[in-house]
């Protein structure tokens, strides 16, 4: 709907989330922006519930607000804004976030929606916005700039065109651009790099995941994600928690050599997760996991009918950086997974998402062939 397509009178309201039933309709408000969208993939209504709802760990040191905005009766638009204590303690105590973004290509209720979450900030001291986050930037951020012609991965957002036009018209500049890359699982390794790992073969050896000592395997690798990414951008350390729940659901879905651990010197020292790319399935199911909805996932996942991947956590201990032998483990964990992908059928990867400053990863990625083919940006504004 175009803002000259308005009936007139159209009325726009603005109500926060504040029952159950208020939350069914805020997570249904994709499904009439995106009607006419056929990249977009609808999430599993149960597991937004579940995101939104006080068993999700990050409302254990973050707090929240939601609306939706309505035209005519009709929901149209939503947005969140939220505080995050770890991000305060880190970037200052003024600083706020918005996010969960959908709305229409109305300048009025974008408007209406922006003014609610920045009235609610503002009255908890916050001057400094910055957004989209869902609900942290551990989880989907960002809006999509560049790259509409290709549905999302799993866990990675989607976006109509007209969201950067709406933001910037309420005042808010580009703060930080987001990349993924895309490459195929038979690339070659280049000589460069192949002589690296040989170089460093006696130090570094390479393992999968430990299932039976998962819980231990998870906080291993929380360590050495926290520490390899606690000088980027942006960064808020995960918490045991968040990261016992994001453990959960890749311990369900994922075979144990999607995980590849390197070690120098027996000590665990860089990481990669690779995923199979659910949204393959998901497109099909429209939110439903019942009543078949879980099988059907279960059997392309067996049946190695999934044909992307994505590879959404990778880290290497911040000791290593900008060093051989740093880049030699990067490349090991980037290589390792890629027999398993091929023998399950995956012929693409997403490497997402890269900081568009990040030059040492970027290069890495051009290296092997990889394409960058899609941008997503944070926005910020001073209140």
């Amino acid at each position: 709907m175009n803002t000259h397509d308005k009936p007139v009178g159209s009325k726009v309201t603005v109500r926060p989330v504040m029952s159950y039933r208020d939350m069914g309709r805020f997570i249904d408000v994709p499904w009439y922006i995106y009607a006419n969208d056929p990249l977009w993939v609808p999430p599993l209504r149960l597991e937004r519930r579940f995101h939104f709802s006080r068993f999700n760990p990050f409302f254990k040191h973050g707090e929240w607000q939601a609306w939706v905005a309505y035209q005519n009766g009709q929901p149209v638009g939503r947005i969140s804004a939220q505080i995050d204590s770890l991000h305060r303690e880190r970037y200052g105590a003024d600083s706020g976030h918005f996010g969960l973004l959908e709305c229409i290509d109305d300048s009025e209720v974008f408007a209406a929606l922006i003014l609610n979450a920045e009235a609610w900030l503002a009255s908890r001291q916050v001057r400094h916005v910055s957004g989209p986050f869902n609900l942290s930037i551990n989880q989907e951020c960002g809006i999509l700039v560049d790259g509409f012609d290709t549905p999302p991965v799993i866990m990675m957002p989607h976006s109509p065109r007209w969201y950067g036009r709406l933001l910037e018209e309420q005042g808010y500049l580009p703060a930080k651009d987001l990349l993924a890359y895309k490459v195929r699982v038979d690339f070659e390794i280049p000589r460069v790099m192949q002589v690296l790992i040989n170089r460093f073969s006696s130090r570094v050896t390479l393992r999968t995941l430990k299932r039976n000592h998962f819980d231990e395997e998870m906080e291993t690798l929380r360590d050495i994600f926290n520490d390899a990414w606690s000088e980027n951008w942006g960064f808020i350390p995960f918490t045991r928690e968040e990261f016992a729940e994001l453990g959960t659901s890749l311990r369900m879905l994922l075979p144990d050599e999607f995980i590849q651990i390197a070690e120098v010197d027996g000590k665990a020292a860089a990481f990669m997760v690779g995923l199979p790319n659910l949204n393959e399935v998901l497109i099909e199911l429209n939110g439903r996991l019942f009543p078949f909805g879980w099988l059907k996932i279960i059997k392309k996942i067996r049946n190695k009918e999934i044909r992307t991947g994505r590879i959404p956590l990778m880290g290497v201990r911040k000791q290593f950086h900008n060093t051989p032998l740093g880049l030699a483990l990067a490349c090991l964990v980037i290589d390792a997974p890629r027999q398993a992908g091929i023998a399950r059928g995956i012929e693409e990867v997403e490497m997402s998402w890269i900081l568009e400053d990040n030059v040492a990863m970027r290069s890495i990625l051009d290296s092997i062939g990889s394409k960058q083919y899609k941008r997503y940006r944070i926005y910020g504004k001073t209140l």
